[in-house]
């Protein structure tokens, strides 16, 4: 019998103590509660989650079904760690937060600032110069009169101003622009003015063009938020790199650059200064800028003047939610849970009841309501979309049109505002049901450029020539031929109060119809003697034929469908 060393001793038991501990990680019942915690925790990060799960405080949408939802998931990869003490085990539950709108961007959920009101935020950035000026106290007065009126804008711009908030901010510019849709629009991006303009910044639709704002049948981008913004504040900055002056560029955003540029050189011809207050402008641009620094102070000091302002999170209101089918609005509100208007309070450009996904590739929506439209959407069984887009092949009266696509006629005037009297041009696109023939979603570039072209339903113009009698003028033929003596002086390219010679040929255009009938009038034959020196006149419809005292006709084949009699009598036509 050999005596093992010490050293073997040792390493035999080193083995034993091995394999029972590989026979304890086997069992399926662990006897430390720890380690059983630590397996539970560990099978469920590697179990997949509902759809619709999320931790409290983390803004996650998650992917399913190709329906893709921002932000992407925010959760890391899971990396197994020691058992903690149980009082320390919350440190490992939760991944790192991050921004919807900037899924890179980590959030502190400590951050006090995130819980603040945003209104501190705004007046942090206030940096414009001072304007002294009695319009701002008049307006200041106005606007502290009508507290309900800063109560509805309050609310409604609300919804946008952290956006706007964040894009001025990461363009360094003046926080007082972040005011300027409530002297635009009152924050109501569904504005339009009586010369126009749109959104709750008010483009004018060639400018809009300018800073590629889409405006087409299916949608208006000058109402579209995060687009329009864009767009005004691209502008802004152009226009303050043009004066280098803050209040400058803000009256050429009302007034037009142009004409602030000839008002400033006048001013200079004149040896005038040309800041804001020194130019000669009109009484809505001269107003603007007051107006302005009026909410400024409003905002910077409502206790002082007996205004409450609505405290405003600050952090984002609604998140985009990209989309990749057609759908109906109503059925897209339905899906987020949200009222019908205030499902279009958030996206405004949509100009028909059906969302194109090759034109309006994203939604936006509160946070929790995007969650339950992404969950919602997965789970709807049935068609998304009951509209889409019919390319007119010819130009058709509205009645051939519906009959065509299978709707009412009054149905498709309605929305496609057609209205009464009007052709719809070759080319034109209207919005029609879907059926059997028409079930693909719309094209992107149909999507893209969809526009309608309407003409008059009026009976084609003929020419016709008429001879002027002794008194004949524009306003008398005019009456005659029941057209405007605008028309029959352009025809005849002559002033509405001339008169014409005796004899003079004038252009008239009629409908075709009473073209052929004056034709036939016209062609009447001149009255011509017969041997027995009576005169008959035979009207025919495009040739003129003669006729002998007896009534026998002479023009070829006229006589073939006519019966003769011995006593015929022939009407006599006026010639006129």
């Amino acid at each position: 019998m050999t005596i093992a060393s010490p050293l073997h001793r040792g390493l035999r038991l080193a083995l034993t103590l091995l394999a029972s501990a590989s026979l304890w990680a086997c069992s399926s019942t662990p006897t430390d509660p720890r380690m059983a915690e630590l397996s539970l925790r560990t099978s469920d990060h590697l179990q997949p989650r509902p759809a619709d799960a999320r931790q409290p405080g983390l803004p996650r949408l998650d992917v399913a079904g190709g329906t893709v939802a921002t932000p992407s998931p925010l959760r890391p990869a899971v990396t197994l760690q020691q058992a903690r003490p149980a009082e320390d085990e919350g440190k490992d539950a939760v991944g790192m937060a991050t921004d919807p709108l900037s899924p890179d961007t980590t959030v502190d959920l400590d951050d006090s600032g995130a819980t603040q009101d945003l209104w501190s935020r705004i007046r942090k950035g206030f940096t414009l110069p001072e304007l002294e000026s009695d319009l701002v106290a008049e307006h200041r007065r106005w606007y502290t009169a009508r507290p309900d009126y800063v109560q509805r804008m309050t609310d409604r711009g609300s919804r946008y101003l952290f956006h706007v908030v964040e894009e001025i901010e990461r363009r360094g510019m003046p926080m007082e622009l972040a005011l300027l849709p409530f002297i635009e629009s009152a924050f109501n991006p569904q504005a339009m003015s009586s010369a126009r303009a749109s959104g709750m910044w008010q483009f004018m639709p060639a400018t809009g063009k300018d800073f590629r704002l889409k405006q087409n049948l299916f949608r208006d981008d000058r109402r579209d938020v995060l687009a329009s913004t864009r767009a005004a504040l691209d502008y802004l900055q152009r226009l303050h790199r043009m004066f280098g002056d803050w209040q400058l560029a803000l009256a050429a955003y009302n007034w037009g650059e142009g004409n602030v540029q000839r008002a400033i050189a006048r001013n200079q011809r004149q040896g005038l200064p040309t800041d804001y207050l020194s130019l000669s402008m009109p009484v809505e641009t001269r107003h603007y800028v007051p107006k302005l620094y009026a909410v400024r102070q409003l905002v910077a000091q409502p206790e002082a003047y007996n205004l409450t302002l609505t405290p405003v999170d600050n952090h984002p209101y609604f998140v985009s939610v990209p989309i990749q089918r057609d759908m109906d609005v109503s059925l897209a509100a339905r899906l987020a849970g949200l009222p019908i208007e205030e499902f279009k309070a958030l996206n405004p450009s949509l100009n028909k009841p059906v969302i194109l996904a090759a034109g309006t590739p994203q939604l936006l929506l509160p946070y929790d309501n995007a969650s339950l439209f992404v969950h919602n959407l997965k789970a709807h069984k049935g068609r998304l979309a009951s509209w889409t887009a019919w390319v007119v092949p010819r130009t058709m009266r509205p009645t051939d049109a519906a009959r065509e696509v299978g709707m009412p006629e009054s149905s498709l005037r309605e929305l496609n505002h057609i209205p009464p009297k009007m052709l719809v041009k070759a080319g034109s696109t209207l919005l029609v049901p879907r059926s059997e023939q028409r079930m693909q979603d719309v094209s992107e570039v149909l999507a893209d450029n969809a526009m309608m072209t309407l003409a008059p339903d009026v009976p084609p113009l003929r020419r016709i020539s008429v001879k002027a009698g002794k008194r004949d003028t524009v306003a008398s033929l005019a009456r005659r031929y029941k057209v405007s003596p605008q028309q029959v002086a352009q025809w005849n390219k002559v002033a509405t109060g001339a008169s014409f010679r005796k004899g003079q040929t004038i252009a008239i255009y009629v409908p075709a119809a009473r073209a052929d009938s004056k034709r036939a009038v016209s062609t009447v034959a001149s009255a011509s003697k017969s041997k027995s020196g009576k005169k008959a006149v035979v009207v025919a419809s495009n040739r003129v034929s003669k006729s002998d005292s007896r009534g026998n006709r002479n023009a070829a084949g006229s006589s073939r469908n006519t019966p003769r009699t011995s006593k015929t009598k022939v009407r006599v036509a006026s010639a006129r």
